[in-house]
């Protein structure tokens, strides 16, 4: 039943309890204001009288009567309208929009490296005086982030996308990894994921002094694991570190999968300021680095001074051939010119 209705209804209600409803408050007939169906024609049009006609004399208790009846009937009229104003709001307020709370952002964990600890073993680190080892760093770097910008010859797919590899084992390649990682972190410009890829063999977090953790093996094995819950944040600022993570014996089948393929994609793209530094194995005992090679933007093969052979080089080089950008450095060198890659020492 509408609004209107209502109060029709119960106008009429009051009406037959005898209540005279003034005109400017009834919008329906009164009865008085209906032809008596028992009555003659005649009779009939003397029986209909105006609402508004008060009787010749006026009895007070009537009267009084009425005066309660009307205020009645305004009241109620009042409330009605009231009842129907509300519903006309609430009809005309939208549905309130249930919307879920965001997903917490996932944060990575915070590891402290001993800074000093790493400047006497050798290593480069924020803070140091001037030193050969910084030199020749900036020397190594510039070409490769000049590829990863877009300023060099040709514009090279995953430029940011570093592959440091060797060889063979015992080369130098962790120790030109994690100091090419440790000067690009120094960069205004950029800031650098070091990755542990070497699967097989580890050597990232023992070489910074952290404890073995979760990483890149256990993201390409399970989907559930994201990336951001085995990232390692540092408190050198730019300097984010990936550990290999747990062993597997299909590791090789891992890094020439589609999630691999899905997760250097994310790592190209996602951050466009950030270089990525992978560790990789040696490349002749292995087939590990053969496959990210194929992957990645450039490739830096570390070069063993006075052991590695030209034979063993050329097989080195022929095994990433692959990759658009190949640089070499040439490792526990004693030559001491500014030109040369190299007087990097490594165990």
């Amino acid at each position: 039943m509408s609004i209107i209705e209502q109060a029709a209804r119960r106008l009429e209600e009051l009406k037959r309890a005898g209540v005279v409803v003034p005109s400017g408050v009834a919008q329906t007939p009164h009865p008085m204001n209906t032809v008596a169906p028992h009555l003659t024609p005649v009779a009939r049009q003397a029986h209909v009288l105006p609402v508004t006609t008060p009787p010749a004399v006026p009895d007070p208790a009537l009267q009084s009567a009425i005066n309660a009846g009307t205020q009645a009937a305004q009241a109620s009229l009042a409330t009605v309208h009231d009842i129907g104003a509300t519903l006309q709001r609430e009809a005309s307020v939208p549905a309130a929009t249930v919307v879920a709370p965001a997903a917490p952002a996932r944060r990575s964990r915070e590891v402290k490296l001993d800074l000093e600890k790493l400047g006497v073993s050798g290593y480069l680190v924020p803070g140091q005086n001037r030193t050969a080892l910084a030199e020749q760093m900036r020397i190594v770097k510039r070409p490769l982030l000049a590829n990863a910008r877009g300023e060099g010859a040709e514009r090279v797919h995953r430029a940011n996308l570093i592959q440091v590899v060797s060889a063979l084992f015992g080369e130098g390649k962790t120790f030109v990894a994690v100091n090419l990682a440790m000067s690009i972190a120094m960069e205004v410009d950029h800031s650098v994921l070091l990755v542990d890829a070497d699967v097989l063999r580890p050597s990232v977090l023992n070489r910074l002094g952290i404890d073995a953790a979760p990483g890149l093996m256990d993201v390409l094995a399970d989907p559930k694991v994201e990336l951001a819950d085995v990232m390692l944040r540092t408190n050198v600022p730019k300097l984010t570190i990936l550990p290999a993570g747990t062993a597997s014996l299909r590791s090789t089948e891992l890094l020439a999968s589609t999630a691999m393929e899905k997760l250097l994609d994310e790592l190209a793209s996602k951050y466009s300021d950030r270089i990525i530094v992978f560790d990789a194995p040696p490349v002749i005992p292995t087939t590990e680095s053969r496959v990210l090679a194929s992957r990645v933007g450039q490739v830096v093969m570390v070069v063993a001074a006075d052991s590695t052979t030209r034979e063993q080089a050329a097989q080195a080089y022929a095994a990433v051939e692959r990759c658009p950008v190949v640089l070499s450095v040439l490792n526990k060198s004693s030559q001491r010119s500014s030109e040369a890659y190299g007087y990097y020492y490594a165990a």
